[in-house]
């Protein structure tokens, strides 16, 4: 935990809530990234990993603050993924890149890693 994080009232209270939401926060990205995975159109495809993004924006933003950093940059990285896809030549068509599982993979298995800690 940062020493910043360590100062802050309240801190306990709010890292507790961040580790209650984060199992049903991992699991909407993870179905957003399947429903990607498995989406037969541009629109499912984009639309899911778009869902998936926001939701990673918010834990990437939080986690550092409640001691988590890893955790801030996996989400941070999954993120970036994402939005270079969305943003790139390849948006048009139906397909969701393997490495934006693979990174949601890893960001899954580090917050089953926190949560089980907890």
């Amino acid at each position: 935990m940062t020493a910043l994080a360590q100062q802050m009232p309240g801190l306990d209270r709010i890292r507790t809530r961040f580790v209650e939401l984060l199992d049903t926060r991992k699991t909407s990205i993870a179905r957003h990234a399947l429903a990607a995975w498995d989406g037969e159109d541009t629109d499912t495809i984009n639309t899911n990993l778009a869902d998936a993004k926001s939701i990673l924006h918010q834990i990437a933003g939080t986690a550092g603050t409640v001691g988590y950093p890893e955790l801030g940059e996996t989400a941070q990285q999954c993120e970036a993924q994402i939005i270079a896809h969305l943003e790139g030549d390849y948006a048009d068509l139906a397909i969701c890149p393997g490495g934006i599982i693979w990174c949601i993979d890893t960001f899954v298995e580090a917050c089953d890693a926190i949560i089980s800690q907890e």
